[in-house]
């Protein structure tokens, strides 16, 4: 009886690429797998199927020989049977479980140092014109002593007699291979027999470090600077992590900021805000005159164009806005009072014209009430 064809036989394409051909396998080692179907004796044969054409098209000399010659190229190593031992059912999906549990066989023990973060609090003004500062930090190097191999001067680490090296061990349940953590090493694959006795067979020690930080002209809160191999070392030689420096702006007295804009409150008096004038308002370069309008209410908002932050990433300035609020004043004297009864006494006489919006909140007062 003649084969059928491995790209059939797993569904798949000529051209298609390795990480398509174990999915497909995967779905039909699942769904053909004698455990699952004890009362279809077909299954043991679907699975020896897929399994050889896996076997085959996994391998990329072999998927060669098989695209030329067809079945006659791979005939010695095509391979085929079922059992629980090598190229059995459970390592069709031992690299499915060792992702989750810990990894593949293979797995490198050399590791990349952590990637560290450090909070940096700047005023308003420094994060708008761009300043220099120093930070400290604690973060773990290289032992010197060592070298980072964590054993005593004049010896070296012996490979872990449990793993072989690997850093993970094969764990049988059922018909699934499951890979976990070497309990022995902890996933070194190395064992110390006489630690360093400056790093305690870590290979990495504590230390602190002052680093000089450029922070750029028009950061905000949130904003991230990266400082490439400032942070912990890496395990078993490998590279070194980043630093990242995260922007927060302190409160400002004066100014909020709403990305490049600036926002302020300005007080003004309610005869400036009857008979309009000039005021100062202050600006992050100095300080700025505006018109105030005549009959100007409390909350106006007075926009001055480019008096705001020019953001990392924008060609323009922002704007301020200057939100007005009219004041109240406080501790008169008898002749002020005597001042401003009189002039309630002359509003009232055309109370329709001189305080429109309070004559009209009382007209809606008197609708809602009938």
């Amino acid at each position: 009886m003649s084969k059928r064809d491995y790209y059939e036989v797993l569904g798949v394409n000529r051209d298609a690429s390795d990480e398509e051909i174990k999915k497909a396998y995967r779905k039909l080692a699942m769904k053909h797998h004698p455990d699952r179907n004890p009362d279809n004796p077909k299954a043991e044969e679907h699975f020896k199927e897929a399994k050889s054409a896996y076997e085959i098209l996994s391998d990329g000399q072999k998927r060669s020989a098989y695209d030329q010659y067809g079945h006659a190229g791979v005939e010695q190593g095509a391979g085929g049977g079922f059992g629980g031992g090598a190229g059995g059912f459970s390592d069709a999906f031992g690299d499915i479980f060792g992702d989750i549990f810990g990894g593949g066989r293979s797995r490198s023990n050399v590791h990349r140092g952590a990637d560290l973060q450090y909070n940096l609090e700047i005023t308003l003004e420094e994060a708008a014109r761009g300043t220099e500062t120093k930070i400290r930090i604690p973060t773990q190097e290289e032992c010197g002593t060592c070298h980072g191999s964590g054993a005593k001067p004049g010896t070296q680490p012996t490979t872990c007699t449990t793993c072989g090296g690997h850093g993970q061990v094969r764990m049988q349940q059922g018909f699934f291979s499951i890979q976990q953590t070497c309990p022995k090493c902890h996933g070194s694959g190395k064992i110390v027999a006489s630690p360093c006795a400056d790093c305690h067979g870590v290979g990495r020690v504590k230390r602190q470090k002052t680093l000089s930080v450029k922070i750029p002209a028009g950061v905000d809160t949130g904003d991230r600077i990266r400082l490439s191999g400032e942070g912990e070392a890496g395990v078993n030689g490998g590279p070194t992590g980043d630093l990242y420096v995260v922007i927060h702006l302190k409160k400002h007295s004066v100014f909020e900021r709403d990305h490049n804009d600036l926002h302020c409150e300005m007080p003004i008096s309610y005869t400036v805000a009857a008979l309009g004038g000039e005021i100062e308002i202050p600006t992050l370069e100095g300080h700025a005159k505006i018109k105030i309008p005549a009959e100007t209410q409390t909350g106006r908002v007075f926009r001055l164009r480019g008096k705001g932050i020019q953001g990392v990433r924008t060609h323009a300035p922002g704007d301020l806005l200057c939100h007005v609020q009219i004041e109240t004043p406080v501790s008169l004297t008898e002749r002020q009072k005597e001042l401003l009864r009189e002039l309630e006494t002359l509003s009232q006489e055309d109370d329709a014209r001189h305080n429109p919006k309070a004559r009209s909140f009382m007209d809606k007062v008197k609708a809602f009430f009938g």
